[in-house]
């Protein structure tokens, strides 16, 4: 294998979701393989989204984090569902509700950060509850399915791929070409390596952090979005899971928490062996503590191995 490749950053995420699949494979003597890699582009998708948005906000420097997405994803859904009623013809209008409920909650989050002079973990984590609440105060109780064409969709595929991650791979493309050969990408990486420096050179790193803020609301209304039409409806807690998974896939995807770096293909990479890990620990039955326990372990060895090669250059 090349130096080259070796030294991408996105390459060990990728080898860890191989062997990952290898050893399930392996231990279930080849039963149900293609079934296996089907649920893994199908859920691995949601993570993808999540994390792409949340890629996005850490790369930003050190205390940039989005900790409000898990609340997004559910104000989004639960209010688009209310919207659409089950009626068909009414997609179009149950995304545009979901795409306005990330918008407001991105520039709110921003406005507190901004305005207020809040930490991000603080402004986003306290934005969160209040999303949640008016999560609950508009589902009271309800599950809206949503209408029968938005979830064939959400469950088909086409060409055999999963039609959610078809929609998350775009989402993907667009975004590295927006980072690898926009100026607006330029930009991003310059205020995530030094801030100040960036700000002296006329760049506008506040309009570019706003961009930031609001691009992962919307990446994880999206996300939410898509989630209840797959699952049938909206929950109160479905967006609980991917607080942790959304920066877990950022790290292990080889995004360097110091900020200044992005990796789109790492994204992937991570979310797929994020899943196909959790589907190893299910099978055995482990519980949902050992889970958690497991993928925080991951994300301090990924942090550890990333700063000892940082620390050996």
């Amino acid at each position: 294998m090349p130096m080259t490749l070796l030294q991408k950053p996105w390459l060990w995420s990728w080898l860890a979701a191989a062997a990952s699949f290898a050893l399930i494979v392996g231990l279930t003597e080849g039963r149900g393989a293609g079934g296996l890699a089907y649920a893994a582009l199908s859920f691995g998708a949601f993570a993808a989204i999540v994390g792409l948005g949340q890629m996005l906000v850490i790369s930003l420097g050190p205390g940039n984090v989005d900790l409000s997405i898990p609340a997004t994803m559910t104000l989004a859904s639960t209010l688009a569902l209310k919207a659409m009623g089950s009626e068909p013809g009414t997609v179009a209008m149950g995304l545009g509700v979901a795409l306005l409920v990330g918008l407001a909650t991105g520039l709110a989050n921003f406005a507190l950060i901004y305005l207020l002079r809040l930490p991000p973990i603080i402004a986003t984590l306290a934005a969160s509850l209040v999303y949640q609440s008016l999560a609950i105060w508009s589902n009271r109780g309800l599950r809206i399915r949503p209408p029968a064409a938005l979830a064939e969709f959400a469950t088909g595929r086409s060409l055999g791929v999963p039609n959610v991650a078809l929609v998350a791979l775009a989402l993907s493309i667009a975004l590295w070409i927006m980072l690898e050969r926009s100026v607006w990408g330029r930009w991003l990486l310059a205020s995530g390596q030094n801030l100040r420096a960036a700000r002296l050179a006329g760049i506008p790193v506040e309009a570019v952090r706003a961009a930031c803020y609001v691009t992962v609301s919307l990446f994880a209304a999206v996300a939410g979005f898509l989630l209840a039409s797959f699952s049938g409806g909206a929950a109160l807690n479905m967006g609980q899971e991917y607080l942790l998974m959304s920066i877990a896939v950022v790290v292990i995807g080889g995004t360097s928490v110091a900020g200044g770096a992005s990796n789109v293909p790492g994204i992937w990479g991570a979310s797929l062996f994020m899943f196909l890990v959790v589907s190893m620990l299910n099978s055995y039955g482990a519980s949902a503590g050992l889970r958690m326990v497991l993928t925080g372990l991951i994300i301090i060895g990924i942090v550890i191995a990333a700063s000892t090669r940082r620390a050996l250059r």
